[in-house]
């Protein structure tokens, strides 16, 4: 099992409040200047990935786009017996 090393324009969820993912990916768009931020969960954290897009949205950034949702299995274990979904969605603001 390869595992990638983690873009710096990318969002992991985990167990905080969604308030705080909301907040990372603010970050990466307004003060660090990303073009695009991707939001990355895996099992049960994948509603709050959604979750967190859709407050970036509808609170913070009206004109946020969702450019590309990627949804797959991950394996937990060497002989590929156990998985887990993943989630990714990429967003950027719309440029005008």
């Amino acid at each position: 099992m390869s595992i990638e090393p983690q873009k710096p324009n990318t969002v992991l969820i985990g167990k905080k409040p969604t308030i705080n993912y909301v907040m990372a990916a603010l970050k990466l768009l307004n003060d660090e200047g990303a073009e695009e931020v991707v939001i990355k969960a895996r099992g049960r954290n994948i509603c709050k990935a959604v979750d967190t897009v859709e407050m970036l949205k509808n609170l913070f950034i009206k004109n946020l786009v969702v450019k590309d949702v990627k949804i797959y299995s991950e394996d937990l274990d060497e002989e590929g017996k156990r998985k887990v979904s993943a989630l990714e969605i990429t967003v950027a603001k719309e440029r005008k």
